[in-house]
């Protein structure tokens, strides 16, 4: 069970590192106020109402509609400084991370030599056998 709980704190944290650093844009396009298509990967498609001509005011030609389509797009940046280089670290920082590097990889190291401390000492004596003289055995 504690397992389970551990790597499902891992798979967590890791989707939580990949979204937030991750950049994606969404396209939306409206027709009015209904939407009509929205895409993560490439130019929406419209509703065909921006070719159509747009049509002059007829008491004042100079004034056009505008047009009831509209686009917008939503870009969410993700964060490019999760690396803090080493060189940013203080003095003090640097000698702790060195040190912790150094005991960490000696932990690892084997001995050179296959030291046996028992092998001067001879076995003790035995007088009697206590398992058949209680009559305990394991089966």
């Amino acid at each position: 069970m504690k397992s389970l709980i551990h790597k499902s704190i891992a798979v967590f944290m890791a989707g939580v590192v990949l979204f937030t650093t991750m950049s994606f844009a969404v396209d939306i396009h409206y027709c009015g106020d209904t939407l009509v298509d929205f895409s993560f990967t490439q130019q929406v498609d419209s509703c065909g109402m921006e070719e159509m001509p747009t049509v002059a005011n007829c008491e004042n030609s100079s004034i056009t509609e505008k047009s009831c389509c509209k686009d917008q797009q939503f870009i969410k940046q993700g964060k490019d400084d999760l690396k803090i280089s080493f060189e940013q670290l203080s003095l003090q920082q640097q000698i702790f991370v060195a040190s912790l590097t150094y005991s960490y990889i000696s932990i690892f190291e084997g001995t050179e030599s296959n030291v046996v401390p028992f092998v001067a000492y001879p076995p003790p004596f035995i007088e009697r056998d206590v398992q058949v003289l209680h009559q305990t055995f394991l089966i």
